[in-house]
């Protein structure tokens, strides 16, 4: 997936072509759809399956780093999209989590790294990498392969320097330039 609306891609003789389509939701929709694809084309699902929507913009998070995103959650049934189990789309609150410390499933540690402000990505998660044979009474059912579509509204950078006087900065959605000299080298974005 590539701005501007095209999407390019290699095929089994590693020629590459090129897509263009008619609108930014009509190239997400095919993402999907091809995201879907390689999950039904793969004899196990043994780890998180994702495909970037909106590649987003600045520097690709890492573990440690706090997110603030908006999502929606489907069961994965019969081959394709079943009914939603959650979302925070059309609500005020965006989940605020940070990246490795095991607050969310693991399928999203894992999906979600190397995201970007902005960006958004499709993630099919297999059991073993949600909620397992437990499932989520009266909302996800036991071993049940989940799909998520999640944007990476804001982003705060784990790492963190000390200016001259001890302060600790660091933030990549500051509203204005750190007051604070940088030192050792170590800069805020």
């Amino acid at each position: 997936v590539q701005p501007n609306n095209y999407s390019t891609f290699y095929d089994d003789q590693r020629q590459n072509w090129s897509i263009m389509f008619e609108s930014e939701k009509a190239a997400m929709d095919f993402s999907k759809q091809v995201c879907i694809a390689k999950c039904n084309s793969s004899p196990v699902l043994d780890s998180v399956l994702y495909q970037d929507l909106i590649l987003g913009e600045g520097q690709g998070v890492e573990g440690g780093d706090s997110l603030e995103v908006a999502y929606t959650g489907w069961l994965f049934q019969n081959n394709k999209l079943g009914q939603v189990f959650d979302s925070n789309v059309n609500k005020d609150k965006l989940l605020r989590l940070k990246l490795g410390s095991g607050k969310v499933i693991k399928g999203w540690e894992e999906g979600m790294m190397g995201m970007k402000k902005g960006g958004r990505r499709y993630l099919i998660i297999p059991p073993a990498w949600a909620y397992g044979a437990q499932g989520v009474a009266g909302r996800v059912p036991p071993d049940s392969t989940l799909v998520f579509e999640v944007e990476v509204r804001r982003v705060k950078l784990v790492k963190e320097c000390s200016g001259s006087d001890g302060q600790s900065v660091s933030s990549r959605d500051s509203p204005a330039p750190s007051p604070i000299p940088s030192s050792d080298g170590c800069s805020v974005d």
